[in-house]
């Protein structure tokens, strides 16, 4: 299964090209793309996710493209996005929000109210079942996006900056939630953090003013730097120099 971009180009004004004719192949169950802040990731992202529209190229995920009237809601529902901010719906519990995501991803009410108690007890949310989605807090708001994504039996999620704001107790939790996803669906991870990075992620994408300046394994990635140095310090370096940012 893969997730493919191809001669991709992108712009948000005459002035602005974020992307052009790029080209990327993702395979990895989990991988993190990194990249400094106007990098592109974000863009790439809602991309991915057929919240934008690319100006030309082409977008697929195992052969589905959403450019295609035939393959778009088969590929919304295979694709799964969590943006930086997780809205709650007003007047919904946490279980009625989950299977809210899943009925509008085309399951049925029934089916989606049951599979929400399942995905709600994979996130750890189910004691929250009965409370109000805007009355929990960010770090669980999150949880409460991937507990939809499954709901639907979500193949691939993006995740956009998914511990922005967190605080270490979330980080935590959110960290080892991942872990646990990698082992049923696809990940792809947007930050411009390197830590925990070789405990979570098999692949490694830098993108850099839109454009790949490294692809590969987590491994390849750290090795690009001394190995004297911890995983984490390693990765830092690694990261530091293919961006150009000093450490």
């Amino acid at each position: 299964m893969a997730l493919e971009f191809r001669a991709v180009t992108f712009r948000y004004n005459r002035n602005t090209i974020v992307l052009d004719g790029f080209d990327l192949r993702i395979d990895s169950p989990a991988t993190v793309l990194l990249g400094p802040n106007g990098a592109g990731k974000s863009t790439l992202m809602a991309l991915a996710a057929s919240q934008l529209k690319p100006l030309s190229g082409t977008i697929s995920w195992k052969d589905r493209s959403p450019a295609s009237r035939r393959d778009l809601t088969a590929y919304r529902k295979a694709v799964a996005w969590l943006p930086q901010q997780i809205t709650p719906v007003p007047g919904l519990t946490v279980r009625e929000q989950v299977a809210y995501a899943g009925w509008l991803k085309g399951m049925n009410r029934t089916d989606a109210w049951n599979a929400s108690a399942g995905t709600l007890a994979r996130v750890g949310l189910s004691k929250l079942a009965d409370r109000r989605s805007h009355q929990v807090s960010g770090g669980q708001l999150r949880r409460l996006g991937i507990a939809g994504a499954l709901a639907h039996h979500s193949e691939l999620i993006l995740m956009d900056e998914p511990t922005a704001g967190l605080d270490p107790t979330q980080r935590k939790v959110f960290r080892s939630l991942l872990e646990q996803l990698a082992d049923d669906v696809h990940i792809i991870v947007s930050t411009h953090q390197t830590e925990d990075l070789a405990d979570l992620y098999q692949h490694v994408v830098v993108l850099d003013h839109g454009i790949v300046r490294f692809h590969g394994t987590t491994s390849q990635f750290q090795a690009m730097t001394d190995n004297d140095r911890g995983p984490r310090e390693r990765a830092e370096a690694a990261y530091a120099r293919l961006v150009g940012e000093e450490i």
